[in-house]
C-alpha cells in the first residue's frame, strides 16, 4: 500500500468513526415509543399522564438530536428551544433551533440561553422536559449572573483557551458564574420531570462536566474555580467582576451550585447516548476491513498537544525499527482531547497542531500517515476538522519555501496545511465526541 492509498484509508477510517456517533441514530437507540409508552434509559414513561412535553438543548449536535426527537415524539411536543453552532442548523417542526458562537460565546448565545429559561417558565409537576446535551453546549449558551457582562465572560473564555486549561477546568469556572450550568437548569425546571440525553465530548464521560452539567449535581465549588485561576496564574488577568463574584461566592455570599443529594434532582434522569469509545470501535472495525491490524490504545488521551503528538510518532518509529508492538500494516487508534498552550498568533486547532508536531518525528519514514480530527468537523476557530501528515510532509513544505518550525511555534498549523492541501475538511458533522487520532503504518 503506497502513501496515497494510506491517506485514502486514513480518511475512510475517520469517516467511519464519525458516522458511528451520528446523534440521530444515538437518540433512536435510547428513546423509543409505542403508543403512549415512551421508553428511555431503562424506564418507561406514560405520555398520557404528561400535560406538556418541552424540549430544550445545547450543543453542536443539537440539530440532529432534535430531528430524531421530533421524529419519535413530535406530535406531543408543546414547545422547545435548542441552541447549536452557526452553520449546524437543519429543518425542524416544533422545536426552534437557535444559532450561536463557539468557542467564544456571543450575544446570540446569550439570547438562546435566555430563550431556554423562558421555555421552562411555568413548568409543573405534570410536565416532562427532554434536555438534549452535546459538546460545545457551555460556550453556546452563556447565561452569566447579573453582575457579569457578556464581554467579561468572553474575556474569561479567551484567557482559559490561551493558558491551556482543560475542558473540566473551563467548565468549573463556567458553572460558578452561570444561571443554567452546574445543575441550575434542573433547578429552573423543577418540579417538572427531566430526562437528559447526553452525547459526551469529555474524557471519561463525567456527566457533571459535559456542557457544564446543566442537569447534573455539581461536585465543584467556588474555591475550586479560584484554585484553577491561581494554577494558571490568571486570577488578576480576568475581569474584576468575575474575580469579585467568585471570591464572594467562596466567602459564602452567593449560593453554591446544587450538590449531590439536592432534592432538585429527585425527578432527573441523565442518559448517556454516545461517546468517544464508540467512534474508536468503529475506526477499529473499518481499519480491519481495510487490511490493517487495529489497536485502540486509549480514549482517555489528554495533555499538551505537541507532547502527545511526539508519543504517537514514537509508535511509528518503534514499528519501523523493531516491528513492535505489532507488525505492519497496523493502525493505532486513540481518542480524547488534548490542549494547546498558545504562544503565537497564528490560526489552527489542537488537531492540526498535533499533525504538524508529529510530522517532524515521522519525517523520512516510508508509508506512515498520521491523521488527527475533531468529530464535530471543526478544529478550534477554523473550518477544518484537523489535518493529515506523512513522512514526506516536512520535505514537501520546505520544497515550497515554508519553514515548518516557524509555523508550529506561531500556532499557525491551519495555514501550513492549507498550503500543502492536507487539511481534513468535512464540513459540520452535527456530532461531537471529542477527537480521533490515527497512526497508519503500511
Amino acid at each position: 500500500m503506497d502513501i496515497k492509498a494510506l491517506r485514502r484509508a486514513a480518511r475512510k477510517i475517520f469517516d467511519a468513526a464519525v458516522a458511528a456517533v451520528d446523534p440521530a441514530e444515538a437518540i433512536r437507540r435510547h428513546l423509543r415509543r409505542e403508543g403512549n409508552s415512551l421508553r428511555v434509559g431503562g424506564q418507561t414513561l406514560d405520555l398520557a399522564t404528561i400535560r406538556q412535553l418541552l424540549v430544550v438543548g445545547l450543543g453542536k449536535a443539537g440539530a440532529s438530536m432534535t430531528s430524531a426527537v421530533e421524529e419519535i415524539v413530535g406530535d406531543r411536543i408543546t414547545r422547545g428551544v435548542v441552541v447549536t453552532k452557526y452553520g449546524h442548523v437543519q429543518p425542524t417542526k416544533t422545536v426552534r433551533l437557535h444559532e450561536a458562537g463557539h468557542p467564544v460565546p456571543d450575544a446570540a448565545g446569550m439570547a438562546g440561553a435566555q430563550a431556554i429559561l423562558d421555555c421552562l417558565r411555568g413548568a409543573t409537576a405534570a410536565d416532562l422536559l427532554l434536555v438534549l446535551i452535546s459538546g460545545g453546549g457551555s460556550a453556546l449558551t452563556p447565561a452569566p449572573v447579573a453582575s457579569i457582562a457578556l464581554e467579561e465572560k468572553q474575556a474569561l473564555t479567551r484567557e482559559l483557551l490561551a493558558c491551556g486549561a482543560d475542558i473540566r477546568e473551563m467548565n468549573t469556572l463556567r458553572k460558578h458564574i452561570s444561571r443554567i450550568k452546574g445543575g441550575k437548569l434542573a433547578r429552573a425546571a423543577a418540579p417538572a420531570r427531566v430526562v437528559t440525553l447526553i452525547l459526551s465530548d469529555i474524557v471519561g464521560d463525567p456527566l457533571d462536566a459535559i456542557a457544564s452539567g446543566p442537569t447534573v449535581p455539581d461536585p465543584t465549588t467556588y474555591a475550586d474555580a479560584l484554585g484553577i485561576l491561581d494554577r494558571y496564574k490568571i486570577r488578576e488577568a480576568i475581569p474584576a467582576s468575575i474575580r469579585t463574584y467568585l471570591e464572594s461566592g467562596a466567602a459564602g455570599k452567593h449560593p453554591e451550585t446544587p450538590k449531590p443529594g439536592d432534592p432538585v434532582f429527585a425527578k432527573v434522569q441523565n442518559v448517556m447516548v454516545a461517546s468517544n469509545i464508540q467512534a474508536l470501535r468503529a475506526a477499529e472495525a473499518e481499519s480491519q476491513r481495510l487490511g490493517f491490524t487495529p489497536l485502540i490504545l486509549s480514549s482517555f488521551i489528554e495533555g499538551e498537544t505537541k507532547e502527545v503528538a511526539r508519543l504517537h510518532a514514537a509508535l511509528a518509529l518503534e514499528v519501523r525499527s523493531s516491528g513492535l508492538p505489532v507488525a505492519p500494516p497496523v493502525c493505532f487508534i486513540t481518542g480524547g482531547e488534548t490542549t494547546v498552550t498558545l504562544k503565537g498568533h497564528g490560526k489552527g486547532g489542537r488537531n492540526q497542531e498535533f499533525a504538524l508536531a508529529a510530522a517532524f518525528d515521522i519525517a523520512g519514514l516510508a508509508n506512515v500517515v498520521v491523521l488527527s480530527g475533531g468529530t464535530d468537523g471543526t478544529d478550534g476557530p477554523t473550518d477544518a476538522a484537523g489535518a493529515l501528515a506523512d513522512g514526506e510532509t516536512i520535505a514537501r513544505a520546505r520544497a515550497l519555501g515554508l519553514n515548518p518550525r516557524a509555523f508550529l511555534e506561531n500556532n499557525d498549523s491551519y495555514n501550513f496545511f492549507a498550503r500543502l492541501g492536507d487539511l481534513l475538511l468535512t464540513g459540520p458533522t452535527r456530532t461531537n465526541v471529542m477527537d480521533v487520532r490515527l497512526v497508519l503504518i503500511g
